[in-house]
């Protein structure tokens, strides 16, 4: 299976982090403030006054490997993430990511090692379970889950951590898994319905 991310939900607009930054003066909105939205924002991308960008929210759901998870994790500000818990409940799917810049011969060993350590995975549970109890086999049951395994959750961003990671994942840089997730989280804000983001994405050369 391949990565995957999806658009739940957007707070706020150029307008939004132009107004933040007027509240210091009058937040009111005359024609001459609107014409003059672009240059402010580039004034606050370029001079690195970036508070009035957190005004606004960015929330993802995404479907992601074990190693692109840790990504998410590392280095972040202000991201608030949340994923589905394998002490919790029992992964049943068995989502698992094989690269797509491999050759053939090792995806398909990547894919039947990950089949024999998905199935030892929900045996071990039951084994387990009668022993040591269900909640303390599912959580050492994870032992058996590969690094490709896929997990889903939910990303929170505003403005400000979200260009945070898109200078540090959207990186030649950065792994590959991780730099096209940042990629396809960007590109759905761009075609946002309307442009809401139009100026603070040209403000900050994304």
């Amino acid at each position: 299976m391949n990565n995957k991310v999806e658009l739940l939900g957007y707070y706020g607009s150029d307008i939004t982090h132009a107004q933040s930054a007027w509240t210091s003066t009058s937040r009111d909105l005359t024609e001459d403030k609107l014409n003059r939205v672009d240059k402010l924002l580039n004034m606050l991308a370029s001079e690195g006054h970036h508070t009035p960008f957190e005004k606004s929210s960015l929330h993802f759901l995404v479907t992601v490997d074990q190693a692109t998870h840790i990504h998410l994790l590392k280095h972040r500000i202000g991201v608030s993430i949340n994923g589905e818990s394998a002490r919790y409940k029992e992964l049943k799917e068995d989502k698992t990511y094989i690269p797509n810049d491999w050759p053939r011969e090792w995806e398909e060993k990547l894919l039947d090692l990950s089949q024999v350590t998905n199935m030892m995975y929900h045996e071990c549970i039951e084994a387990l379970a009668p022993v040591m109890g269900r909640k303390r086999a599912k959580e050492s049951a994870r032992f058996f889950k590969m690094f490709n395994s896929q997990i889903t959750m939910d990303v929170m961003f505003n403005w400000r951590s979200f260009y945070h990671f898109q200078q540090l994942r959207n990186s030649e840089h950065a792994q590959i898994e991780v730099r096209e997730l940042a990629q396809e989280m960007l590109d759905i804000v761009k075609n946002l319905e309307g442009n809401p983001f139009e100026k603070t994405i040209e403000a900050f050369k994304l």
